[in-house]
């Protein structure tokens, strides 16, 4: 399974994260960010959270004010992808304690930095929630004291 990009929007459509990996220019960025967010933003709550666009297939999910969008190839698992929505939601969830907009707009280096930790290259590397958590718990003490947490190493 392959990710393109993943998108959290706002219910009013302002990106708050956006990680790509697959290269586009940043026209075509700017294009993908406008035609996703507006076909995510204008579909009905009781449709399906999978959608068809271009070569590819966009699953969506809302939790709370925010949308988590995920590009995929068309022959991906989709509720395979729902899962790993939901398992950097639970992640944010656990960091943050009930993560909610705010938190990612002011915090968003962390999400990245949570994001990261959980995809590499457009593949899910960990599975652990407790391990990603252990981590980013690292890279935080790192940044508050840089001399003492390297021994925790």
């Amino acid at each position: 399974m392959t990710f393109h990009f993943v998108l959290l929007l706002s219910r009013q459509g302002k990106t708050r994260l956006t990680k790509w990996y697959t290269t586009f220019t940043p026209k075509e960025k700017a294009r993908i960010i406008r035609e996703v967010g507006a076909m995510v933003l204008n579909r009905s709550p009781k449709l399906c959270n999978f959608m068809e666009w271009k070569d590819y297939k966009i699953v969506a999910r809302r939790y709370a004010s925010l949308y988590f969008v995920m590009c995929v190839d068309k022959n991906d698992n989709e509720l395979l992808t729902l899962e790993i929505t939901h398992h950097f939601v639970k992640i944010l969830d656990r960091y943050f304690g009930n993560v909610c907009e705010l938190d990612l707009i002011f915090n968003f280096h962390k999400a990245y930095f949570i994001l990261d930790e959980l995809m590499i290259a457009g593949e899910l590397q960990e599975t652990s929630e407790k391990t990603v958590l252990r981590l980013i718990a690292t890279q935080d003490a790192l940044q508050d004291n840089p001399n003492e947490a390297k021994s925790d190493i």
